[in-house]
Parts: C-alpha cells; sequence; structure tokens
C-alpha cells in the first residue's frame, strides 16, 4: 500500500484557503496512485487559532465534513483529513456518539475512498502546556481502528504520543499502523521525532507522522514540520525539513509480521 503524509503550510484562520491547499496536495498524491494520505491536526483552521474554534466548530454531518469526503471521493483515495473542531452538540444531534453532549473537540476522521466515514478519533490527551486546548475542548474516550488494504490502523493526535499506554490499546485491538496528524511546535523538534520512532519501535508498526508548517503569532508559535513515515524497526523511510512537502512510502503487512515473527518482543509484555 503506497501512502502520503501530506505536510502542509496551514494559515491561521484560512479555512478555505487550507482546503484549497489540502485539496491540490490530495489530488497530487492520487495521481502517484497513493492509496492513503493523511493531513496535519487542525489543518483547516490552525491549531493554535483557538479564538477561531467555536465559530469554525463542525457537526459530523456538516456540510464542511462532506466536502471532506468528497475530497476521498473525487480522488478514489482513502483519507485520514487531520482533524477538525467538531460540534459535539451538533454531533449529537445527528445522532452520533459523542463523549459530551455539548462543547467541542478535535476529532479526526478517516473516509474510505469512496468518501465513506470509516473512523472516527477525539483527541484523549489535550494540550495545556503554552495552549487553550485543554480549557476549550473535550477529551475523547474512545479508540478509531480501521482495517484498510490489509492493514489495521489506529489514529491517535499530536500530543497523544507522549502516553504511550494509548499505543498498547491499540496494539492490543490489532494495530499495526499508526497514524499520527500533529501541530507540534518549535523548540521541541527533537522530542516530536524521539516520540515518532519510539512509538514505531515498541509496537514493532509502521507510524506516519504527520505535522503542519506555519507561524501563529497570536499564540507566539510555529510548527516545526518533520514529518516522517517509521517503518516497525523505527526507521524512517521517508523524513521532511521544515518546508511544505508530501512524503510517500509503501508499507506492507508482511513487513509487520516478519518484523514480529523475528523480534517478537510485544509477545513479552507481562
Amino acid at each position: 500500500m503506497e501512502v502520503a503524509a501530506i505536510q502542509s503550510d496551514i494559515l491561521p484562520g484560512g479555512v478555505e484557503t487550507n482546503l484549497d491547499r489540502a485539496r491540490e496536495a490530495v489530488a497530487a498524491a492520487a495521481a502517484k496512485d497513493v492509496d492513503l494520505a493523511v493531513l496535519p491536526e487542525q489543518f483547516l483552521v490552525g491549531f493554535f487559532s483557538f479564538e477561531e474554534y467555536p465559530t469554525q466548530a463542525a457537526g459530523l454531518d456538516d456540510p464542511l465534513v462532506g466536502r471532506l469526503a468528497d475530497l476521498a471521493a473525487d480522488n478514489n483515495i482513502a483519507l485520514v483529513a487531520g482533524s477538525i473542531v467538531e460540534d459535539l452538540a451538533a454531533s449529537a444531534a445527528a445522532g452520533y456518539d459523542v463523549p459530551a453532549s455539548e462543547g467541542y473537540a478535535n476529532t479526526s476522521l478517516f473516509f474510505d475512498r469512496d468518501g465513506q466515514q470509516r473512523g472516527v478519533y477525539r483527541k484523549q490527551h489535550l494540550f495545556g502546556y503554552a495552549s487553550a486546548e485543554s480549557d476549550l475542548l473535550v477529551a475523547g474516550d474512545s479508540l478509531s481502528v480501521v482495517n484498510f488494504a490489509g492493514l489495521t490502523i489506529g489514529t491517535t493526535t499530536c500530543y497523544d504520543l507522549r502516553f504511550p499506554s494509548l499505543y498498547r490499546r491499540l496494539l492490543d485491538r490489532g494495530v499495526d499502523c499508526l497514524v499520527v496528524p500533529s501541530a507540534w511546535p518549535y523548540p521541541r523538534v527533537e522530542h516530536w521525532e524521539t516520540l515518532s520512532r519510539a512509538r514505531a519501535i515498541e509496537n514493532l508498526s509502521y507510524l506516519i507522522a504527520v505535522n503542519g508548517t506555519g507561524s501563529f503569532p497570536s499564540a507566539d508559535a510555529q510548527l516545526c514540520g518533520r514529518s516522517a513515515i517509521y517503518d516497525p524497526w523505527g526507521t524512517a523511510r521517508v523524513a521532511a525539513g521544515a518546508e511544505p512537502t508530501t512524503l510517500t512510502a509503501t508499507v506492507e503487512p508482511a513487513t509487520v509480521a516478519e518484523v514480529r515473527s523475528s523480534f517478537p518482543a510485544v509477545e513479552d509484555r507481562r
């Protein structure tokens, strides 16, 4: 399976501009026969644009979500659409299971090639250090695991990387490929790279770490880029610098099986 990590440049609050950039990058990936594309966390509004969250929030039946589904279907590509600010009250009114009847969540959506919504993941660990996320949003309480193209794919988001027990829960659900849409800022670049690699190594899984680029003057923050696609040994098959780009790599279920067979560390858990 061919996967793409789309390291978008994110304009604070520029939903339409950011959607156009994503649309162009996804179409380019599809033209290269990519099967699954992954966008960064809050790629539409920008993670640090906290003042925009209430006005840009959308329920899971909102036309905005429909446009993301169309982005997958129009390009015949599966898509982890980074994440959006979800209006939980609107989703609840539409019949979706939600962790709270009101408020907002940082929500990642997995769409199949036909635009069908296959997975919903609400970020469980909300970032409070120099960030308003933990004040503004409701934490998720469930996992998202999707079987696609022979792989079992689990989604987490950014700050979740610092909490390895979450990844063990995904491992127990059979996950062999992790996708991590993120909005990781300077100056903690080494943490981003080290934690991403560690989660791949300890779970003997592929890990697609997708960050954005862009500056957020209102929060004195800048995203560091450095997206990468790691194999189950923790080797970066491809890695980005600090500029917008799209990374592609081949991920194979057989490779995970071979690695876990030759080095069965996950079987030695106590």
